[in-house]
């Protein structure tokens, strides 16, 4: 039995989402670990419950629905494009509230229109709010890491680099700390003396010369290569951390990039924003803003009040498997978040569907939607 009681709007909101066409599914509560702890993200991973089976499998209650709803998917074999609904218990850390709280949300998979199952989520999501707190203003925030990626890829960063800056996407505090690094790289000194003598030599230049040096030097103090990296593996990571440490990304570029991360206004002005930004910058993003454009009027199509909505460059979420749309729905001039969404377009792949599954979806916190009805009763 729940330890927790069901809000009393579950039976209206169950009924908005049959009315919205999905098909309501249920996921177990105990669920295998190591999918969210491989493709959840760190925020999530470090408020997981743990648990074991009796074969030592790594095991977790179900700290969220969208991975367990991918799988479920990918098991009974259900053709796309499809459209679940869930609403239970879920079991993570939290910063306030209880650790145990009911969620409920959309997963819309295997839709090839991008733009137009981007704009449904956002609509659906907006409705269900709206009927549960029909006096309210909301505010929507939407983010693009697709966006943010062609940007980063534009200014010609080397991948590892791309790679850091990626998955900082939506951590501002993050963001600024790497881009300060690019402005002012380590030199190869700061990694101790005899790196330092190597890189005098010219054997960090060389990969087998590196090699043959990180060889010799294992042979001649004893050092096990059985049980740790080969010496190419040591001598490439070796580079690979050289090159991230004393990269330069030159002022202009800089400049670019902390313009980009500052666009903060309303999303019906960001596509003509975003246009005159490449063009100021001369940067290759074209493909990247044609969804972002697409996505905009099908925003308009489904009926979403645009004056609530607006675009924010640096804005993510704290789960690593969104790739494009991300956005979080709260109630205007208070701080929590209602409901929060995106695009995961790689998640099915990497959860083992044999075929690309395009998807999209949304989540609602139950006990902040119950405490915002509350709120505005008493402000009546």
């Amino acid at each position: 039995m729940p330890l927790i009681n069901l809000p009393a709007f579950a039976g209206d909101l169950l009924a908005d989402f049959e009315r919205l066409k999905t098909l309501r599914v249920d996921t177990p509560v105990i669920q295998p670990a190591e999918p969210f702890l491989d493709m959840a993200g760190e925020d999530l991973r470090r408020r997981i419950f743990m648990t074991e089976s009796e074969t030592g499998e790594s095991l977790c209650l179900r700290p969220e629905f969208t991975i367990p709803v991918c799988l479920r998917h990918i098991e009974t074999a259900t053709g796309t494009p499809q459209r679940y609904a869930y609403l239970g218990e879920v079991f993570r850390q939290r910063r306030d509230g209880s650790s145990e709280f009911y969620q409920a949300g959309i997963e819309d998979l295997g839709d090839p229109d991008t733009a137009g199952a981007d704009a449904r989520a956002i609509g659906d999501a907006m409705l269900v709010l709206a009927h549960r707190l029909p006096d309210a203003r909301l505010k929507v925030t939407l983010g693009d890491q697709s966006v943010f990626e062609a940007v980063v890829a534009a200014c010609g960063l080397p991948a590892g680099w791309q790679k850091r800056l990626i998955h900082a996407f939506g951590d501002q505090k993050q963001l600024q700390k790497l881009l300060g690094e690019l402005a002012d790289p380590k030199s190869p000194g700061v990694f101790g003396p005899e790196v330092e003598r190597l890189a005098i030599m010219g054997i960090l230049e060389d990969e087998e010369r590196l090699v043959a040096h990180i060889a010799g030097t294992m042979e001649a103090t004893g050092y096990s290569t059985n049980a740790s990296r080969s010496p190419r593996d040591i001598a490439r990571r070796l580079k690979e951390k050289l090159e991230l440490a004393t990269t330069r990304l030159d002022k202009a570029a800089l400049s670019v990039m902390r313009e980009f991360l500052a666009f903060d206004l309303a999303l019906a002005d960001a596509p003509a924003a975003l246009h005159q930004f490449a063009g100021r910058s001369g940067l290759k993003i074209e493909d990247a803003l044609s969804l972002f454009d697409a996505r905009v009027a099908a925003i308009a199509k489904v009926g979403a009040d645009p004056g609530v909505i607006r675009y924010r460059a640096a804005f993510g979420r704290p789960l690593d498997y969104y790739t494009s749309l991300v956005f979080e729905i709260e109630v205007e001039g208070t701080p929590a978040v209602l409901a929060g969404g995106g695009r995961f377009d790689r998640l099915l792949t990497l959860l083992g569907a044999r075929e690309h599954i395009p998807a999209v979806g949304f989540s609602l916190w139950l006990d902040r939607i119950e405490r915002a009805i509350a709120l505005a009763g008493s402000a009546k």
